[in-house]
């Protein structure tokens, strides 16, 4: 017998998400430190089309957790839940079209824009992710 998990999935993409937003701030923050060090390259984690891929894999509706006996609680690695936490993205060179004199390729401008956006993302996959857990928090309440 299959059953949703006490978990909705858009708590586990979130989830996910901020987990590898914070491992691409991580290397744009490198990339900001070495903005200085020559022949160095910037870097960053491509994992959008990954997350999304993992998204699409499960479909609407399918169930993603399964059980012997409805009375379970239900474990991860089954079906959708599997494909998403494999997820990890992948670390890309993102080197500057023109790098400066001693080969260093960081343009610190590309940089903190970047730095911004992903902080933005960070920021509302973690308010939402909130909201989710509030949410729980409320019923688990009001069902006493």
């Amino acid at each position: 017998m299959q059953i949703e998990g006490l978990f909705s999935r858009t708590i586990d993409v979130l989830g996910k998400s901020v987990d590898l937003r914070a491992k691409n701030q991580n290397l744009i923050a490198s990339n900001i430190a070495n903005a200085e060090t020559p022949n160095f390259v910037p870097k960053a984690l491509a994992f959008e089309q990954e997350l999304q891929g993992a998204i699409k894999d499960r479909q609407p509706g399918q169930q993603t957790y399964s059980t012997p006996n409805a009375r379970h609680i239900p474990l991860r690695g089954a079906g959708g839940a599997s494909s998403l936490q494999s997820v990890t993205g992948k670390v890309i060179e993102t080197p500057a079209s023109t790098p400066g004199r001693d080969g260093n390729a960081v343009e610190l401008e590309n940089e903190m824009g970047r730095m911004a956006e992903n902080q933005i993302m960070f920021n509302a996959s973690v308010q939402m992710l909130s909201k989710k857990f509030e949410g729980l928090r409320t019923a688990i309440r009001e069902g006493k």
